[in-house]
């Protein structure tokens, strides 16, 4: 049996792992990947840009571990729910969440000094700030009018772990506290990712329970795409079809929900060009989700070749790779993951993760035990009243 801790270490440690994997080979294509390296399947890999002018880095550094701010902004909310000890909405997104990102200085490694959080956002994360605080929003309006994004749902898996075993309750929660961030698809792939980590904590559950779940909760694109992604990647795995056959099919399924294709740069050649991408949509999906799960499934849950796949695909590497991490580390726990891997994310980003999740653990517990207490008050009054 894998000890509650040990799944909350396997969450924390694969959103580092799977962060510092993909960053090294963000936005680039599958087939620019493919002429770069080959394949990347170590954290000890050089970044693309590494050698690139400081115009072009933006002062930042990536590779060798290096993670970026899907894993601050999840230490971020742990964070919070150490000091509340309950949980959250978005009010507490417009409140202490705020102080973790934009006023609490920790160490950044891609700067490779102690900052700020929020300088090293990128703009769709820093709208937290401008809404909350410059506009003084009403915390659950926050995410309305923001560019639709899975900023939320990268750094979302802490809320699956308070509600872990209760999959709707995380979705809930996920919800509640996320929407002061986002809106549309980019808020709902936060919900079906929370479900999926607390449903990847149940004893003995298999990857095709975690997909179910995670359709049993979707919406409207959000729940389609994972739906065409998940049965595209079984009939693929059937064929043992290569990866070039692979991604080609992904990407083909993908692109009804979400139309950029590898065109994820902002270039001023796009100024003035009406588009649907990163709007409101009933229809489409955020990217990273549905192909998370699809590279579980396709893999049948192995751990590492799911991540390696998933950054190898191309684009938002760094999230695709988190989203497949956190879900198959609560699921495992934190021995799938080889301790060079975590020594080298602990030493180069300055980081105590088991130390963090340790920590975390302990909380969660306590909410989830809480949780329990006033269930069984519930019921005790039900048998006595009814």
């Amino acid at each position: 049996m894998i000890s509650f801790q040990e799944r909350v270490q396997g969450v924390i440690l694969a959103t580092a792992l799977g962060d510092a994997m993909g960053a090294t080979i963000e936005k680039l294509s599958y087939e620019q990947i493919k002429e770069m390296y080959g394949r990347v399947e170590s954290l000890k890999t050089n970044w693309y840009k590494a050698d690139a002018p400081q115009e072009v880095t933006l002062g930042k550094m990536r590779g060798n571990g290096i993670v970026t701010d899907d894993t601050l902004m999840t230490s971020a909310l742990i964070h919070v729910y150490l000091k509340e000890q309950r949980h959250l909405d978005a009010y507490d997104l417009g409140n202490e969440f705020v102080k973790e990102i934009s006023y609490k200085k920790t160490y950044i490694p891609e700067f490779g000094r102690e900052g700020l959080i929020i300088d090293r956002l990128f703009y769709p994360e820093k709208y937290i700030f401008m809404r909350h605080v410059l506009a003084n929003c009403e915390p659950r309006e926050g995410g309305i009018g923001n560019m639709i994004n899975c900023g939320a749902a990268m750094y979302i898996s802490p809320i699956g772990i308070v509600n872990a075993g209760n999959p709707k309750a995380a979705y809930d929660e996920a919800i509640l506290f996320a929407m002061g961030h986002q809106s549309s698809y980019g808020l709902e792939a936060a919900g079906v990712l929370a479900a999926c980590v607390a449903k990847a904590f149940e004893e003995n559950v298999t990857v095709d329970e975690i997909v179910e779940t995670a359709i049993r909760f979707a919406k409207d694109g959000t729940k389609q795409a994972i739906i065409d992604m998940t049965q595209a990647a079984r009939e693929l795995r059937a064929e043992k079809a290569s990866m070039d056959q692979v991604i080609a099919s992904f990407q083909k399924v993908i692109a009804k929900y979400s139309p950029m294709g590898d065109d994820v740069h902002r270039k001023i050649e796009k100024i003035g060009i009406p588009s649907n991408h990163y709007t409101p949509s009933r229809l489409f999906s955020i990217e990273e989700l549905p192909m998370a799960l699809a590279f579980i499934v396709l893999n049948d849950g192995e751990f590492y070749k799911s991540i390696y796949d998933g950054i190898n695909s191309g684009r938002d590497t760094d999230s695709i790779g988190v989203m497949i991490g956190v879900i198959l580390g609560a699921m495992y726990g934190a021995k799938v993951i080889r301790d060079e891997d975590i020594k080298l994310l602990e030493e180069t980003n300055k980081m105590n993760l088991v130390e963090l999740s340790n920590s975390f653990a302990q909380a969660a517990k306590n909410i989830i035990l809480e949780d329990i207490r006033v269930n069984e008050n519930r019921k005790a009054y039900l048998e006595n009243n009814c």
